[in-house]
């Protein structure tokens, strides 16, 4: 027979793994938006179509995403203050969408070597920033009605 200490033990257990769960699944379904939108990017597009994949990937749907999972991270407190160094991974891989997609056709094009746009990082980031902004006051608000 199990003791309380044993049901609490479990209980726990089940409980950090959802939430670990929890994070692998909001990480990836980011790496997989950002993944489609390279894979659209080099196979699905030609040179009329640039306008439309920036406008839409890099203008809407990776900065919306960033947005989105931030504010899950932040509303969930992922990672606690260690949260808030994924607003700089977020501005790394937006500024990596870009040069993997129109810098790098460029490299292939004309056989040279451009230097990434390091502004992007900080576009990326900021989108990031507020979006965990908003995520932590909404997990705030609920922890203080909640008292």
């Amino acid at each position: 027979m199990k003791s309380y200490y044993d049901y609490l033990e479990e209980s726990t257990n089940v409980v950090k793994s959802n939430a670990n769960r929890n994070k692998i699944i909001t990480i990836l379904s980011y790496l997989l938006i950002w993944a489609f939108a390279m894979i659209v990017f080099w196979f699905f597009t030609s040179g009329s179509d640039a306008m439309g994949y920036s406008l839409m990937f890099l203008w809407f749907i990776l900065p919306i995403s960033t947005f989105i999972v931030s504010i899950v991270i932040g509303k969930n407190n992922f990672w606690g203050k260690g949260k808030w160094a994924f607003t700089l991974f977020f501005g790394v891989m937006y500024m990596l969408a870009e040069y993997g997609t129109f810098k790098m056709a460029n490299n292939i094009a004309f056989n040279k070597l451009n230097a990434p746009d390091l502004g992007m990082i900080v576009a990326g980031a900021i989108i990031s920033a507020i979006g965990m902004l908003v995520g932590s006051l909404w997990n705030k608000k609920r922890h203080n009605q909640k008292k």
